[in-house]
């Protein structure tokens, strides 16, 4: 498949304010797919919306709203029904981390991280899945990171989010394996985005060896969402890290992650 078969179709993006989520949003556009973004920051949805519908020539629809609370899945889901859109493709990017030991950081804001990046995560797929099955198309793209992979230490909730990320949408990749509905997870390495800055972490030697653009981030992921692989990790140094982490005692990729983010 190319992309091609995105045109005149509707993709949903969350986290679409900034960093990844726009380079998801223009790529998309790229292809012909007309947008339905979302993201909490108002001011710079409008940003996103007025340039890309500029420049590509497809439809942007902006919707300001906070993932993490527990009615907003089914109210943006209900919101979007009632508009008569169908969403052809759910990019589930909306996530964030926070950097510190955990014993030092705020339960509220942990809660918050579970919640955006795991129960929003699966009660958007769940919501809109249904839909894409009764039409027999649709394609699902939920971010995860490469330290899904391993334990990380001061980002040890983060992480273990996004293993849950890793292995709910490969084990989903695999039901739906007779249908014409694809889920993709992309795991991320060190990305030029906010992530960092809002995570309250300095860029090390580590982040500035190995940082990709999210235009090549998004680009990877797109082209494996259509390819319908079940998971992917972004950049060849990134892949080469986590395969050699297989042959390592846990101990030790723990260990060394915690060396690598301090």
């Amino acid at each position: 498949m190319d992309g091609d078969i995105l045109r005149g179709k509707r993709a949903l993006i969350t986290g679409a304010s900034s960093g990844l989520g726009v380079a998801f949003a223009k790529n998309l556009a790229g292809r012909g797919c007309n947008l339905i973004l979302v993201a909490r920051r108002d001011d710079l949805l409008r940003n996103v919306q007025r340039e890309i519908s500029d420049r590509y020539k497809v439809e942007v629809e902006i919707v300001s709203m906070d993932l993490s609370a527990a009615e907003s899945p089914t109210a943006l889901y209900e919101q979007i029904k009632k508009a008569g859109r169908a969403v052809d493709v759910l990019v589930n990017n909306a996530g964030f981390g926070v950097y510190g030991e955990f014993k030092d950081v705020s339960w509220e804001k942990e809660k918050e991280m579970l919640d955006l990046n795991m129960i929003t995560v699966t009660h958007l797929t769940k919501l809109f899945l249904s839909d894409m099955l009764d039409r027999n198309f649709g394609y699902i793209l939920n971010v995860a990171s490469t330290g899904a992979y391993q334990a990380t230490p001061l980002y040890a909730i983060y992480s273990a989010t996004k293993s849950f990320v890793l292995l709910f949408s490969e084990a989903l990749n695999y039901e739906l394996k007779n249908t014409n509905v694809k889920c993709t997870v992309l795991s991320p390495g060190v990305t030029e985005t906010e992530f960092h800055k809002v995570a309250g972490q300095q860029y090390g030697w580590y982040h500035r060896v190995t940082m990709m653009k999210s235009e090549d981030v998004a680009q990877i992921g797109i082209e494996s969402m259509l390819k319908g692989k079940p998971s992917l990790v972004a950049g060849l140094m990134n892949a080469i890290t986590i395969w050699l982490n297989r042959f390592s005692p846990r101990s030790l990729s723990t260990a060394s992650a915690y060396y690598l983010m301090k």
